[in-house]
């Protein structure tokens, strides 16, 4: 009696040895091409992404000054030390983390309220459409300055709004100076800012919803409010994630709204706007690297996060 080794050896399919036919020719002079057309964009990544970036990674380790180019040296990870213990660098971390959380939470609901909005069918909707993305249009720069003076103590329209509404206690008040309300300010700002693009990407993804969905529960009786959280919802899921990751990175790395409208000062600043004051102001090209090189590491753990998340959704 064949053993069952045997028999399973029977069993088994054949094996197919697959054999890759050599290049041609003409085909690796496709390939030639292929790579003398990207060349010049993998030269230009490479000179403006890259090596910068290997270049901070270098510097992260010594003690590089601008002011005494000539006298530096390798300290390993000493800078990297003194930023865990810089009490500057906290501050500007847990400012960091309240402006990302709040302003993508505002963000998103308010983005949600208004995407859902301009999706409805009613006369005007793409005047209302256009309309909305002027905020988002107008360059950080130029919106910051409008607001900073806006929330000027003496001549900002907010203040005077609050006064005749009858809240004399904001007359003269320095919303963007005074510690308490600095950060709120900026996010309010933030979100005035970037909402239309928070609608914009949730609306792209309510146009691919099928209507026949809510024919069907419209047919089965269901409200607006269950068709809210039980079809839109679930599908709108993946271009929901794909937004709050995207701006959840790039308001973790704001910069230029927070300097234009309160430059170093410590109850705004955000790891960006401290690592500049380190590399510009104090010239501490070493330091303020090892703070640019944490900066990366954190934004990269969010991009391996957000990978993670959108292949789990795929699954």
């Amino acid at each position: 009696m064949a053993s069952g080794d045997g028999m399973m050896d029977r069993m088994a399919p054949p094996r197919v040895t697959r054999f890759t036919a050599p290049p041609t020719r003409a085909g690796r002079d496709q390939e030639r091409l292929g790579w003398m057309l990207i060349l010049p964009t993998i030269l230009v990544v490479i000179g403006i992404a890259i090596y910068p970036l290997l270049e901070s990674f270098r510097l992260s380790f010594t003690n590089y000054r601008s002011s005494r180019p000539d006298r530096w040296s390798y300290i390993g990870i000493e800078n990297y030390k003194d930023i865990l213990g810089d009490s500057t660098f906290h501050t500007s971390l847990w400012n960091t983390i309240v402006f990302t959380a709040s302003s993508v939470a505002l963000e998103t609901v308010l983005g949600m309220i208004v995407a859902l909005t301009i999706h409805s069918n009613f006369k005007g909707r793409g005047a209302v459409r256009t309309s909305m993305l002027v905020p988002w249009a107008i360059p950080t720069v130029v919106s910051s300055l409008l607001w900073s003076w806006m929330f000027h103590d003496n001549f900002g329209i907010i203040n005077n709004l609050l006064v005749d509404l009858g809240f004399t206690r904001f007359h003269m008040f320095n919303w963007v100076g005074d510690p308490s309300t600095a950060l709120f300010s900026v996010v309010m700002v933030d979100v005035w800012k970037t909402t239309p693009f928070m609608a914009l990407l949730l609306l792209a993804g309510l146009q691919v919803i099928p209507e026949d969905v809510y024919e069907s529960s419209r047919v089965d009786g269901a409200t607006k409010w269950q068709q809210f959280w039980q079809i839109t919802m679930p599908l709108l899921k993946p271009a929901l994630l794909v937004a709050l990751i995207f701006r959840t990175m790039a308001s973790f790395r704001v910069f230029d709204m927070i300097f234009v409208m309160n430059g170093y000062n410590t109850s705004t600043m955000s790891v960006s706007v401290f690592a500049h004051q380190e590399l510009m102001a104090k010239q501490r090209l070493g330091f303020g690297s090892a703070v640019s090189v944490i900066i990366f590491v954190c934004i990269a753990l969010m991009v391996v996060g957000y990978t993670r998340m959108i292949k789990v959704e795929e699954q």
